[in-house]
């Protein structure tokens, strides 16, 4: 699974990463949770709280967006974009 992160501010990359996850023996979710978590120490930042907004999105989409409301610690961004680039079958 490769997962991309990008950090967004006034519509302008600042910065990105792609994560990969190749563990067989980890869930669709572990390896979720695990990128998202490989990421945010990539970026120095507090991991997100995933808001029901964020679940459904992520759901539908393989994608969400992590904005303010999603972070204890005030962010200097606009938001992360957290999206799946390739999946494992």
């Amino acid at each position: 699974m490769r997962i991309w992160g990008k950090i967004m501010k006034d519509n302008r990359l600042v910065k990105d990463t792609v994560i990969s996850i190749d563990d067989d023996t980890m869930s669709r979710t572990k390896k979720v949770y695990g990128a998202l978590d490989e990421m945010c120490y990539e970026f120095d930042l507090s991991k997100p709280i995933w808001l029901e907004v964020n679940k459904e999105d992520f759901i539908r989409h393989a994608r969400t967006k992590f904005t303010k409301d999603s972070f204890i610690e005030e962010i200097s961004f606009d938001y992360l974009d957290f999206q799946v680039i390739e999946e494992d079958y």
